[in-house]
């Protein structure tokens, strides 16, 4: 019995193997199509502890070290760049699967070249690089190879730290957390800092006693006075080559921005001139006297008027503008839509209760502050109000906001800081006012701001800087940060 079994065992593997060759010769014979199809219908006959089985003898025939084989074939730099499309936390993973790919990312600079791609994309981390002082150290070249270790360390060590002054900032915005600077003007006559525009190296300030007044931002000293007017400066814009200002004395003021020297004075309203933006070549201004004038900016003395647009029953006290609307708004409760190319009338925004006399505008949204005491956000397109914002006990004087957060500042003295991104969705029942500050003692006339800092100007005669972003030397990175090289 035991021979007859052992012969059954031989013919039946010679036939189990002759019948193997015979579908392995006819299955090459099949286009891929063809294969996958009898490779599915194989599987789905199959139990699911052979699928196990089959899985695990597939895996390590898929995987593939394609980093490995460009660095051992000498195409390092296909490797480093295909590696350089990672985000920082697959960046870490990758580090971490073997010398070959942490040598690509440490040749390679790929920490480097992440912190580049933010800085040249990302307005904050811009910004964190200037005032941090680490700009210098980006888009250089690294010659030397015996430094190339330690400045790959550099680069991976400091992008933590710019992560943590970012979480750090944002929390300084929501729990107040400044430190402020205080600039005393000290009017001579009338007191009162109607309006301002800063940089990193400067404040331009126009004041109620008629004088524009330039502050460096280093010392907070007072560097050069231009005087003209004969009325208080109510508004200004400056960029590399000229300051404009409006005046109560109805005159636009055109002034070479290095020099402070009187280069051109535009004479068309005939009251205060309340406000005014300039951008490409176009300049609007509004006034006292209900009109709004569109000019055409040649070269600082040749600007001619475009457009005279009239409608408003009021005062218009602010405008604002891009390639595709002008918005106003004034003291007869509306806010105006105006066809930029064409000056045609576009729409009318309703819902302020009482006069308008302030506003911002950009990517659809249009933010209005009244006499009414509350905030209201607009979509310019349909002219729907989508959300009122309430706090503030007197007039809203002053506004601005970016993709985060609005603004605000007031005739009762305080600033406040709302959330832009919760007050935009119609579902958040949250507080949408972040932050009050109290540090005016009179009331506010305008303000700007950055990711970094709020600038705003008031009666009291002071213009002070909140500063958000804390200058102590930021929290070490954790030493123990495993790499392959550890």
């Amino acid at each position: 019995m035991s021979n007859s079994g052992s012969l059954s065992n031989k013919i039946s593997t010679i036939h189990y193997e002759q019948t193997s060759e015979h579908f392995l010769e006819t299955f090459s014979t099949w286009d891929d199509r063809e294969q996958n199809q009898f490779v599915e219908n194989l599987l789905k006959r199959m139990h699911s502890h052979q699928h196990g089985q089959i899985n695990t003898f597939l895996l390590p025939m898929l995987q593939r070290d394609f980093i490995g084989q460009l660095a051992s074939r000498g195409l390092e730099h296909i490797a480093e760049k295909i590696l350089t499309y990672l985000d920082d936390q697959s960046l870490i993973s990758t580090e971490l699967v073997c010398h070959h790919w942490y040598d690509v990312i440490c040749q390679g600079m790929l920490w480097k070249k992440l912190i580049e791609r933010q800085v040249m994309t990302n307005e904050l981390w811009h910004g964190l690089a200037n005032r941090r002082g680490w700009f210098k150290h980006l888009f250089r070249q690294i010659y030397n190879p015996n430094e190339q270790q330690k400045t790959f360390e550099f680069y991976r060590r400091l992008y933590p730290k710019v992560l943590h002054d970012i979480d750090q900032l944002e929390t300084n915005w929501r729990t107040g957390s400044f430190q402020l600077e205080k600039i005393q003007c000290r009017s001579q006559n009338s007191k009162g800092v109607y309006c301002l525009q800063y940089d990193d190296e400067k404040i331009v300030s126009g004041l109620r006693d008629n004088t524009i007044k330039i502050w460096n931002r280093k010392t907070n000293e007072c560097v050069q006075v231009l005087t003209g007017h004969n009325g208080s400066v109510l508004c200004l814009q400056y960029d590399e080559q000229i300051i404009i200002t409006g005046s109560s004395d109805s005159t636009i003021r055109v002034w070479n921005v290095k020099t402070g020297e009187l280069i051109n004075t535009l004479l068309h309203h005939c009251e205060a001139v309340l406000h005014l933006r300039f951008d490409n070549g176009l300049m609007v201004t509004c006034s006292k006297d209900r009109s709004i004038a569109v000019w055409q900016m040649n070269s600082p003395t040749d600007i001619t008027i475009k457009r005279v647009l009239v409608g408003h029953r009021a005062a218009v006290n602010v405008v604002d503008f891009d390639e595709k609307y002008i918005v106003s708004a004034s003291g007869d409760r509306t806010i105006k839509v105006w066809d930029t190319t064409t000056c045609e009338f576009v729409r009318t925004l309703l819902g302020h209760k009482r006069g308008i006399a302030c506003l911002q505008y950009r990517d659809k949204i249009v933010v209005s502050g009244s006499s009414d005491n509350t905030i209201r956000i607009w979509d310019i397109e349909c002219g729907a109000c989508l959300r009122i914002l309430e706090g503030h006990d007197e007039l809203v004087r002053c506004i601005r906001f970016d993709s985060k957060r609005i603004v605000s500042g007031a005739y009762d003295g305080k600033i406040k800081i709302w959330d832009l991104v919760a007050a935009l969705d119609p579902r958040s029942q949250s507080s949408l006012c972040i932050r009050t500050l109290t540090e005016h003692t009179g009331r506010v006339f305008r303000l700007q701001f950055d990711e970094f800092q709020i600038v705003s100007s008031s009666h009291d005669d002071t213009i002070l800087c909140f500063n958000f972003l804390n200058d102590s030397t930021p929290a070490t990175v954790n030493e123990n940060v495993k790499t392959p090289m550890s």
